[in-house]
């Protein structure tokens, strides 16, 4: 069986990049510049189930990209995270977050409703994301 993207994944994000084997998502809300990193490895749950040359990229390709993140959007902190409780399949969370933002300081989970990108917005902010990944 190929890979396949979790339903929710589909719907919540959508791609900006490949990288190797990871696929490099944009979540859908306007309230945070927020990344999702999914390895495209069948059955990949936990981190530890990937093969260690899959691992190390997903580690290196979240470090470098909340780098780029942080650069680009002066964050205060940068939340990485691979929880899964919602969505099982191997993804991992890189988010700016700003002291005052719409959730800070709690996690952005669970806290209102994700703020929607006109046409124009969705467009800029990938743009903006393309160029720093």
């Amino acid at each position: 069986m190929a890979f396949q993207l979790d339903p929710r994944l589909e719907a919540d994000t959508v791609s900006l990049t490949q990288r190797g084997m990871i696929d490099i998502r944009m979540m859908r809300d306007a309230r945070y510049h927020w990344l999702v990193l999914v390895p495209q490895i069948e059955n990949a749950v936990e981190w530890f189930d990937l093969p260690d040359v899959a691992a190390r990229a997903l580690f290196t390709t979240a470090q470098e990209s909340a780098q780029r993140l942080q650069a680009l959007t002066r964050a205060d902190k940068m939340n990485i995270a691979a929880l899964g409780n919602m969505v099982a399949q191997l993804h991992v969370h890189v988010i700016a977050r700003h002291i005052g933002d719409a959730a800070w300081p709690a996690p952005v989970w669970g806290v209102g409703d994700a703020g929607a990108f006109d046409a124009a917005g969705l467009k800029d902010r990938m743009t903006a994301l393309r160029g720093i990944l």
